[in-house]
């Protein structure tokens, strides 16, 4: 009985055996792969190499690292390609946006002509080029505290870019570092910020009284007094313009400063200055030119001159305003020079056009614009083609 036991064991023992023999082995690769490793050709691995390298990442440019300047460079002046045509209302471009983007103008005051002036260049740059463009201003005029508000808003609701004409270059730093952390280009006209702007455009302010200095030099006898009115003390456009104005003055030893005096940009300071010095004693006989920084000054100045009954006075100004081309129409105003807020505004806008589709920055940090030469000085002899074709004040 025994042995009937064992061998029923073996038997069972001998078919479980032959059983396992006859079991696949269990992979652990995926269905699909295939059981031995093929090498692929050099060809096709280097291929796929190539095509996994990660594509360099070209960073924005670090505008926080842009510092006022406060002259342009003569290739600047003279030479270098813009993307506008043109100045004044004149002005134009073929560029066209690629995106939906917006753009802040942002000015000092809403009130000052010049300040009214880049509004209109704005506005006709956005339908020129397809862009919303927004202008905006402190409603308290020249309001350091509301511009810096007004940056903070539009950079929260997601703005593209600024244009700015700041009441202070230190104090609109914050607004500017805070728009430059967020990748928000900036470009100042006028009065730049310190630092952090793209760029710089508007005209160049010491350009801007040499050039107009140099006429009045050169249409007057080549000699007698000379009496400055100065724009606000330490205000830059001001110390440039007045730099420029005795720059050129030092060319013309036969001329004279009687004095140099603020009249704040105002045109009524400009007359009460003016009428103090002619008080003076032999500054009627001697006064042969009057330079004010600004068209504002010069009206008023012109102002205490009839008023003494004085004559043969060259009287030059800046900015190219309605009063003042009335005041050249006249023959009262021999020259002033075209700022164009309108054209500067434009070409503001068509470099931050390009810069926003394709990252491409300004060739230099400040581009005057108008400079001389656009022709930009307006006399008798040009002041029916101004009124007609640039004048911004339209």
């Amino acid at each position: 009985m025994k042995k009937l036991i064992v061998l029923i064991f073996a038997l069972l023992l001998v078919t479980t055996l032959a059983a396992c023999a006859a079991q696949p082995a269990v992979s652990t690769e995926p269905a699909d792969s295939p059981s031995e490793t093929v090498a692929e050709p050099v060809e096709a691995v280097e291929e796929e190499a190539e095509q996994a390298e990660v594509e360099p990442v070209v960073e924005a440019p670090d505008f926080s690292l842009n510092v006022n300047v406060d002259r342009a460079s003569d290739f600047a002046k003279w030479e270098l390609e813009l993307p506008v045509e043109g100045i004044g209302t004149n002005v134009s471009t073929s560029l066209q946006a690629q995106g939906d983007y917006t753009i802040v103008v942002m000015t000092k005051n809403s009130t000052n002509p010049y300040m009214n002036g880049m509004w209109k260049g704005g506005a006709q740059a956005g339908i020129d080029m397809g862009i919303n463009v927004v202008t905006l201003a402190p409603a308290q005029q020249d309001s350091i505290e509301e511009q810096l508000a007004i940056m903070e808003a539009q950079i929260q609701q997601g703005v593209d870019a600024f244009v700015i004409h700041p009441s202070d270059s230190n104090g609109i730093m914050p607004g500017v570092n805070a728009a430059n952390e967020a990748g928000v280009p900036v470009i100042s006209i006028g009065t730049a910020s310190t630092s952090g702007s793209m760029m710089r455009t508007g005209v160049d302010y010491f350009e801007t009284g040499y050039v107009v200095t140099k006429y009045l030099c050169e249409m007057g006898d080549g000699e007698g007094g000379v009496i400055i009115l100065e724009g606000p003390p330490g205000a830059q456009n001001a110390e440039e313009r007045k730099a420029g104005i005795l720059a050129a003055l030092e060319e013309y030893p036969g001329y004279s400063l009687i004095d140099s005096q603020t009249a704040n940009f105002n045109r009524a300071q400009g007359m009460q200055v003016m009428e103090n010095l002619l008080q003076r004693e032999g500054v009627k006989d001697e006064l042969k030119l009057v330079i004010a920084a600004n068209d504002e000054m010069a009206l008023g100045a012109i102002q205490a001159i009839k008023a003494a009954g004085l004559e043969g006075i060259l009287v030059g100004g800046f900015d190219g305003s309605q009063d003042a081309s009335q005041a050249i129409k006249d023959g009262d105003l021999t020259v002033t020079y075209n700022t164009d807020p309108f054209g500067s505004t434009y070409l503001a806008i068509a470099f931050l056009l390009e810069y926003l589709d394709s990252g491409s920055v300004p060739a230099e940090y400040f581009i005057p614009f108008p400079s001389e030469r656009h022709d930009p000085l307006i006399t008798l002899d040009n002041i029916d083609y101004y009124i007609e074709n640039q004048a911004w004040f339209k």
